[in-house]
């Protein structure tokens, strides 16, 4: 089995070499960058399985590293934060980070992380369907909500007819909606049924990947229940 190919920027040498060693410690390939336009550099020559982003990086911070990432690769996004309450988690969040560790961390804690948004990205790129009646929606596992399409089992979205671009974790939230149409999800079950996640999280994981997958899918399609979660309207 290939090796995972991890990009890593971090512009502290000492952190930047100790969470290096430690990823490879676990099997992992990293390429490691002091600054944000280096590591733009390597994600475009070298395609890494994953990005592991510092906030505050110089020549490009992580944040717009992020967003330019984002704008060519569905591939997934850690951001690694000095402060659990910076502004700075909800900006990388919202320019299409898929997770976040706060810093200082365990190394052991880095790799659950890892291998938890990769093995749902594994999910989300499964089956692409095929062999089926197009006309026997029910047979090929479309479900439907008004004008919006949710192949389940070719993972493709349709809004009016057209597709949908949804990140492999906005397509297994979507898809715990699209399951459960009408019933209230808490955000305590969308991280552990989404994230992968077997212990508490942060909610604003949750609060702004609804709020992305709303300006994809009609900001109305998902509702808020509050003090309870979210429910898709059927």
């Amino acid at each position: 089995m290939a090796e995972t190919h991890v990009l890593f920027v971090e512009d502290d040498d000492v952190i930047r070499e100790a969470t290096t060693l430690a990823l490879e410690r676990d099997g992992f390939l990293v390429t490691a960058m002091p600054d944000g336009l280096s590591g733009l550099e390597s994600f475009r020559a070298d395609r890494p399985d994953i990005a592991l982003l510092d906030v505050m990086v110089p020549g490009m911070d992580g944040v717009s590293l992020c967003r330019r990432i984002r704008d060519e690769s569905t591939v997934p996004v850690i951001m690694l934060s000095a402060r659990a309450d910076s502004i700075d988690v909800v900006l990388g969040l919202e320019a299409g980070a898929d997770d976040y560790v706060t810093k200082p961390f365990d190394g052991s804690v880095l790799v659950a992380r890892i291998r938890a948004v990769l093995r749902r990205f594994g999910h989300a790129g499964g089956p692409q369907g095929g062999g089926a009646d197009e006309d026997d929606d029910a047979e090929r596992g479309v479900l439907a909500f008004g004008d919006l399409e949710v192949d389940t089992e070719g993972m493709e979205v349709r809004k009016a007819g057209a597709a949908v671009a949804l990140t492999p974790t906005e397509m297994r939230l979507l898809l715990e909606f699209s399951t459960s149409p009408g019933t209230v999800l808490s955000r305590d079950r969308l991280l552990e049924r989404v994230w992968d996640y077997d212990w508490g999280g942060d909610t604003r994981v949750v609060d702004v990947h609804v709020q992305r997958l709303r300006t994809k899918i009609g900001q109305d399609r998902i509702e808020t229940v509050r003090g309870f979660g979210y429910k898709l309207k059927a």
